[in-house]
């Protein structure tokens, strides 16, 4: 409970990285053999970009974002992404694999339109495991979803497999400064019913 509380969004990140990157994957590796998936499909797929990848990826995002996005508007979003994204040190990527999907659908005809959902759930279960696991190691991360605009660009630049649709990007790196306190817009009372004999 205390890493789930403790976890946060951290826009003020820089490159130094304490840990190793061993550890890293290590994590990584130890999230995809426990987070569940629907059928035990497993149908999340992670990939994970260091250094000089990491900075490769940001600079993908702001000129794919160029092509459309106002001058006068992408000023300040160069600026954001310069310091909140790529000033980190790493981007985990994470995918659903479309093939996976589809073959469930095809094996499980009475559930097919639910798959897509049930897609949705495990990767958002792989993120938020994934985020508190490198805030506890340290790490200050964020969650971003500048997909679809970059999904050809991606899969091209690291030759990924084109059935890997891409769910978000989540950028970590060392925490710079303390983030905002988390509203509640709703009294718990409101959000959680209790039923009992």
């Amino acid at each position: 409970m205390q890493a789930m509380e403790h976890r946060r969004t951290y826009y003020h990140i820089g490159d130094e990285c304490s840990v190793e990157q061993g550890q890293i994957i290590d994590m990584l590796d130890r999230v995809l053999l426990t987070v569940p998936s629907a059928f035990n499909g497993q149908s999340t797929r992670l990939v994970l970009l260091m250094n000089s990848h990491h900075q490769m990826l940001w600079e993908i995002v702001k000129h794919t974002l160029s092509e459309i996005v106002p001058e006068e508007a992408m000023v300040r979003t160069r600026k954001k992404i310069d310091k909140s994204f790529l000033a980190g040190c790493g981007t985990i990527l994470f995918f659903e694999d479309r093939s996976v999907v589809e073959r469930q659908k095809r094996e499980n005809p009475k559930y097919a339109e639910s798959f897509e959902i049930y897609s949705a759930q495990t990767s958002a279960m792989h993120q938020f495991a994934i985020w508190t696991l490198l805030e506890d190691m340290g790490f200050g991360a964020s969650l971003q979803h500048y997909n679809p605009l970059i999904d050809s660009r991606v899969a091209e630049q690291w030759n990924l497999n084109t059935e890997w649709r891409l769910m978000a990007q989540m950028p970590f790196g060392t925490p710079l400064s303390a983030p905002t306190e988390k509203e509640q817009l709703l009294p718990l009372h409101h959000r959680r019913l209790v039923f009992t004999n």
